[in-house]
């Protein structure tokens, strides 16, 4: 079984869920969304976004393919890039941060560690673009089909509380941390391989 990672661009943007495709909750203020869902044109207002953001900022999502079938996919962006993310009581988003807007796996693919590979993924990006933290509105009821991310799924992936709130926590994600242990385990992996010489399989036990 093969899985692969890639960015989000306008090439592959039609691989998210249908659902997905047309959802412009955090990409537009509740009352610009309204207005493109009573016209038909969420769609659209979706592809304008990534087109912008990745014009301006540069990544802004990643999907995990499974055997080339597309099994989930996270969205990411600074605050000033989202308009949603102002409407929340646990709002604003620190400043050192880039809010995890949303984050999928399809139900046939859960379990599978693929929620922590985008995130390792997401993490890795913007560690190399000098970002400190990841930050998300977690939801404490976890609907089905919603827009938000689980707080339980955040905080099984590293994620700790910064603004407690009865429905939607703030959470924060130290970048450090997020890569440190795959770190330890690819020194790991080079210390083994580093003791495994020719010489040393060869030498009578």
């Amino acid at each position: 079984m093969s899985r692969r990672l890639v960015n989000i661009t306008l090439d592959n943007l039609d691989d998210l869920p249908r659902r997905c495709r047309g959802c412009v909750f955090w990409e537009l203020d509740p009352v610009s969304r309204e207005r493109a869902q009573e016209s038909g044109d969420s769609a659209l207002e979706k592809e304008a976004w990534i087109s912008s953001t990745l014009l301006e900022w540069g990544s802004c999502g990643k999907i995990v393919y499974v055997d080339n079938v597309p099994a989930g996919f996270v969205l990411y962006a600074p605050p000033l890039y989202v308009p949603r993310s102002v409407a929340f009581p646990t709002s604003p988003v620190s400043a050192d941060a880039v809010l995890l807007m949303t984050a999928h796996i399809l139900p046939e693919f859960a379990g599978g560690g693929l929620g922590r590979m985008l995130v390792q993924g997401v993490a890795k990006d913007l560690t190399r673009r000098t970002v400190k933290a990841i930050e998300a509105f977690g939801d404490l009821k976890g609907e089905e089909g919603g827009c938000m991310v689980p707080a339980d799924y955040l905080l099984s992936v590293g994620f700790k509380t910064v603004r407690p709130h009865h429905r939607y926590p703030r959470l924060r994600l130290e970048l450090k941390s997020a890569l440190s242990w795959r770190e330890d385990v690819e020194v790991a992996l080079e210390r083994l391989l580093g003791s495994m010489t020719p010489e040393g399989a060869l030498r009578p036990v």
